[in-house]
């Protein structure tokens, strides 16, 4: 992966990536978001591949993103803000462990930044339910199928990003307006 000079990369798995990415597309700060599949077994899964719960991969989010703009801690919050990170590979009415609340680490800061940032949030008791968000080191990240980069731009209108995803954006505005672009 090449990165420009003076950038950062996050990887969160949060369930549906279409979510997650409609989401931190908003941030100011975040350059880039891909959707796609890592932490599985097989090489260039395919989404009917990791469909099946067999692959081992989580959907998930690459994030390219300006640390002077936003900082890892910032994409923690709004993080464990757009998913429910107490459901056991589950989000709302996608089931499987490709559903799952992960951080892919991709430097040793930000392990150490999610692991505290969990101790807090469990600390605080924000959930009622244990965190059962998983932090590993990053793997290989395999880019989705071109129809799910952008997926809420391009289908907005569509039943499930106006049921699912609206709701998720209507919320990061509301309480994270100094965040957004």
């Amino acid at each position: 992966m090449n990165i420009e000079e003076g950038k950062e990369v996050a990887t969160f798995a949060g369930g549906c990536f279409w979510c997650t990415e409609a989401v931190f597309l908003q941030i100011k700060g975040v350059e880039k978001v891909v959707s796609g599949y890592t932490g599985g077994t097989i090489k260039n899964p395919s989404y009917r591949e990791i469909g099946t719960g067999t692959t081992g991969h989580a959907e998930a989010i690459e994030i390219t993103y300006d640390p002077a703009l936003v900082q890892y801690k910032d994409l923690l919050e709004i993080f464990f803000s757009s998913h429910n990170p107490t459901t056991l590979n589950r989000q709302g009415a996608d089931v499987g462990t490709q559903y799952r609340s992960e951080i892919f680490y991709h430097t040793e800061a930000q392990k150490n930044e999610a692991e505290e940032y969990i101790q807090l949030i469990e600390k605080e008791k924000l959930y009622d339910d244990p965190i059962v968000t998983v932090v590993s080191s990053a793997v290989v990240f395999y880019k989705a199928e071109e129809y799910h980069q952008d997926y809420y731009n391009q289908n907005s209108s569509q039943g499930y990003c106006q049921m699912v995803i609206a709701p998720k954006l209507e919320k990061l505005r509301k309480y994270y307006k100094s965040k957004l672009k």
